[in-house]
């Protein structure tokens, strides 16, 4: 037993409407007793070493992918990935049931966390580097397939989710798009379960189909923003975006009026954060 406590779609819609589900602790247990039984697989990607940030999304350090997620979550950096194909459909996935956080949920076409290390932790670039190495891993798309500059960055949204009583998804979600026919014929899975491409105009009816259960982030992301982004694809594609702007859900509308002081706040800490990087790894001897 992963955890005593599951989410159902009622519990996940709730998160589309506020970015921010907490469950009782209630069922709550330690690390070792909540994987006790676990897929071996999954347990050893709980070590990876994770990006944790602040709430403007700048860096504070490493932290494991355990660590981020067990209990009540810590914020960390976080992506997720929607592959559009020829005909500007969506690749969407079902996780596969041995997934330690919401497992059996269908969700966008990938989505994961970059790693703590030289090539993954830049903010843009570093971001788009580990969605490449993710769709190999998860649904077996080849590195080669898109190149760096094949990724859109179109935004951020904050979010926090419980999945369960131990485990929380607490990110700052980095939202990449791009386009392209790509291969499924070696998809893990150990990770995903199901694919599927989703017609735009099917979206909102995929969305509010009871049989289905969605991941919070992506419920959020296709009830709020998709849509349009989705209406004007051929622009965004073409529109890697230099906007700072963190849509954070954990609020009401009052988090969306901060907007202005984030992005201020940003451009007044960018350069000390760029510093800081750089002077990490030019002593660090981790890489």
């Amino acid at each position: 037993m992963l955890a005593s406590v599951r989410t159902g779609n009622t519990l996940i819609k709730a998160a589309a409407q506020n970015g921010t589900v907490t469950l009782s602790t209630t069922g709550r247990v330690s690390y070792e007793k909540v994987l006790a039984g676990a897929d071996t697989k999954q347990v050893e990607l709980m070590k990876e070493q994770i990006v944790q940030v602040d709430e403007q999304g700048y860096v504070i350090g490493p932290i494991s992918k355990k660590d981020a997620h067990i209990h009540d979550g810590v914020l960390h950096r976080a992506f997720s990935v929607f592959v559009f194909n020829s005909q500007n459909e969506l690749l969407i996935q079902k996780r596969a049931r041995n997934k330690i956080t919401f497992p059996g949920f269908w969700a966008n076409t990938c989505c994961s966390h970059p790693l703590y290390t030289k090539d993954e932790l830049e903010d843009g670039i570093g971001v788009k580097r580990a969605a490449i190495r993710k769709l190999e891993h998860e649904l077996g798309i080849p590195t080669s397939t898109f190149a760096i500059n094949d990724l859109t960055y179109v935004s951020r949204v904050l979010y926090k989710a419980a999945s369960d009583a131990n485990w929380t998804e607490y990110e700052m979600d980095h939202i990449l798009f791009a386009r392209g026919d790509v291969s499924l014929s070696k998809v893990n899975e150990n990770e995903v379960e199901q694919v599927e491409f989703v017609a735009r105009d099917n979206l909102q009816t995929l969305l509010s189909n009871p049989k289905r259960k969605f991941s919070p982030w992506f419920r959020l992301i296709g009830s709020k923003m998709l849509p349009n982004w989705w209406n004007e694809l051929d622009t965004v594609l073409k529109n890697d975006s230099t906007c700072h702007q963190i849509h954070d859900f954990r609020k009401s509308a009052n988090a969306q009026e901060k907007t202005s002081l984030v992005m201020y706040q940003l451009q007044l800490r960018s350069r000390i954060s760029n510093r800081q990087a750089r002077q990490y790894f030019a002593h660090s001897s981790s890489f």
